[in-house]
């Protein structure tokens, strides 16, 4: 019998050649470079083979692995570090505002809302639209009647959508063209006749929410297959300028105009997914997407295997994976909204907003999903919504360990009964923690409404990363900007026109470096192969202009991306 130790031993010498003898198409030395890698220090040089990290160390030991056809990168001391993800982007919707009439979450006076309706940008069919309005123009109902119902305006459909694409706001002519009107208000139930607002005649008064959105984002013109192309292609240059190398497009299956909140898909919902593809055989698809699909809040197991339909005609699409479906179990809870689902009543109505899952059979959906190898990304955003998906979660688990990374986002609201249950239970926090701020928003619109203690844990980063929890980045991008360094800077320092938002929970910029890479990474179904540089991952990265480990907090919010390396090839470099 042979001896073993020499064998193994033998064994790794002949993997440490083969190695060594792999061609090295790109050495980065001379920089600080951040793995990713838990407990791992950083690092002088990475080393590319074949759009794959081949190793990263000393920069002694990486020249020495210089060949003839090698591009050597002088770092010059200068932060390098791996590519950022985002676990929870409307990459394709946010392309295509890009070149819309937008607001840009700007407070604007309504002279320069009329002067943008004027703007060809505007004009879609013969509807005018102006998107990314802040919900503080929600208590300014009577000035859009006076504006936008008389004169110039009153026979024009006019559309003003909400930063948050939650909320809007749509004039006579519009609520005419989407079928809005009294009937439709005495016919709805609930909770559910707050999603469309109106007196007390039930005469809606123009503002839209959530489900009551739907029937007029119905009525936008479809974009063309062009618009959509170059929707995509804008996405992708935004992201690369800001360091972004893949995100989780959580409504992939759902295309602009057409409703979210109450999708009933079918086999031909795709949605955005051919975008995505037509990308990809281009060779332009320079991004990992992970396209969740959206089902309908009460879904029952059997529904999934229509989402299998859909999965189907999109396997093997170079860089696109579809690795699970998104549910919405609640709304927003800003005023005049209110339909975020709280476990305490909100102050001035009494009520307890949507809870739009059903909490006797939502278990079963998610454990079908899991059963299938499909993690769950639930977006919920109220207390109770929070509590009622992590009962799903739950469900799933005691019927099988499956490890899937099942995720909550948003999570502005989280009671303490929860934060030791991520934990345990296996759920990422994926968090847009750019929206942990005092503005008009927290300070305004949400504070005098909900409890002290609500209020208290709006987006408990801090409690839940005590409690074990796994945070990954997010921004819901075009909801709000997608720039991964603002986030930070807030998650950092919670600060805010209106002052500072629980400080308590603010966490260090370190733990957002992983939440935006390698956690992120899990939660989009990519860990293996993406979210740390270590040998034989894909090599995508980045390299900063400042020294993001030792910046000031105000420097940090600045930072700038100088190139970004997709698979070993820079994609995006910083204009000189």
């Amino acid at each position: 019998m042979k001896p073993v130790i020499p064998a193994l031993l033998a064994m790794a010498v002949s993997f440490s050649s083969m190695e060594s003898m792999a061609a090295v198409d790109l050495i980065l030395h001379n920089g600080k470079i951040f793995t990713g890698e838990p407990g791992q220090g950083f690092q002088q040089a990475l080393a590319v083979s074949d759009g794959k990290v081949l190793q990263v160390g000393a920069s002694s030991a990486l020249l020495a692995l210089k060949e003839s056809g090698t591009q050597v990168v002088d770092l010059g001391g200068k932060v390098l570090m791996p590519g950022l993800i985002d676990s929870h982007s409307h990459a394709i919707f946010g392309g295509l505002e890009l070149a819309s009439a937008s607001a840009e979450g700007q407070l604007l006076p309504f002279d320069e809302l009329e002067r943008r309706l004027r703007d060809g940008k505007a004009k879609q069919g013969d509807i005018l639209s102006v998107g990314g309005m802040p919900s503080a123009y929600w208590s300014q109902l009577a000035e859009f009647d006076k504006r936008f119902n008389q004169g110039e305006w009153a026979q024009v459909p006019i559309f003003f959508i909400g930063w948050d694409h939650h909320t809007g706001w749509a004039n006579r002519a519009m609520l005419k063209r989407a079928g809005i009107d009294q009937a439709r208000v005495a016919a709805l139930q609930g909770e559910a006749r707050n999603t469309i607002g109106h007196d007390e005649q039930l005469q809606p008064n123009g503002f839209l929410a959530d489900a009551g959105l739907d029937p007029a984002m119905a009525q936008m013109p479809a974009a063309s297959d062009a618009q959509l192309l170059e929707a995509g292609r804008a996405a992708l240059r935004y992201n690369h300028q800001l360091g972004i190398t893949a995100w989780m497009d959580p409504a992939a299956n759902g295309a602009p105009g057409e409703a979210l909140f109450d999708l009933k898909p079918t086999a031909k919902s795709v949605g955005i997914l051919p975008v995505y593809k037509q990308l990809a055989e281009r060779g332009e698809l320079n991004a990992h997407v992970a396209a969740l699909l959206v089902v309908h809040p009460k879904s029952r197991p059997a529904d999934l295997d229509v989402i299998e339909q859909v999965r189907e005609q999109f396997q093997g699409v170079p860089n696109l994976t579809l690795p699970g479906i998104k549910v919405f179990a609640d709304g927003v809870p800003e005023f005049p909204a209110q339909t975020a689902a709280l476990l305490e009543p909100y102050k001035n109505s009494k009520k307890y907003g949507e809870l739009l899952i059903d909490p006797a059979h939502f278990g079963e959906l998610v454990s079908a999903a899991d059963a299938r190898g499909w993690l769950v990304h639930i977006h919920a955003i109220g207390d109770r919504a929070v509590r009622e998906s992590l009962n799903g979660i739950e469900q799933a688990r005691k019927d099988r360990q499956s490890g899937i990374a099942h995720s909550i986002t948003h999570l502005q609201m989280v009671n303490p009964k929860e934060f030791t249950r991520f934990k345990p239970l296996g759920v990422i926090a994926s968090m847009q923690l750019y929206w942990a701020s005092a503005d008009d928003v927290s300070i305004d619109l949400v504070q005098p409404y909900i409890s002290a203690m609500a209020f208290h844990f709006q987006y408990p980063a801090r409690s839940l990363l005590k409690n074990g929890a796994t945070i990954a980045g997010a921004s819901d991008w075009p909801v709000t900007t997608p720039n991964p360094w603002f986030a930070i800077y807030q998650a950092v320092s919670r600060k805010g026109p209106k002052g500072v938002l629980n400080a308590q929970e603010a966490i260090d910029r370190e733990t957002m470096f992983y939440a935006y890479t390698l956690n992120a990474a899990r939660a989009i179904g990519l860990e293996s192969q993406i979210g740390s540089l270590a040998s034989g991952k894909q090599a995508d990265f980045i390299v900063l202009d400042r020294d993001v480990f030792s910046v000031d907090d105000k420097a940090l919010h600045d930072t700038q991306v100088l190139s970004t390396y997709f698979a070993g090839r820079e994609v995006y470099v910083a204009p000189r």
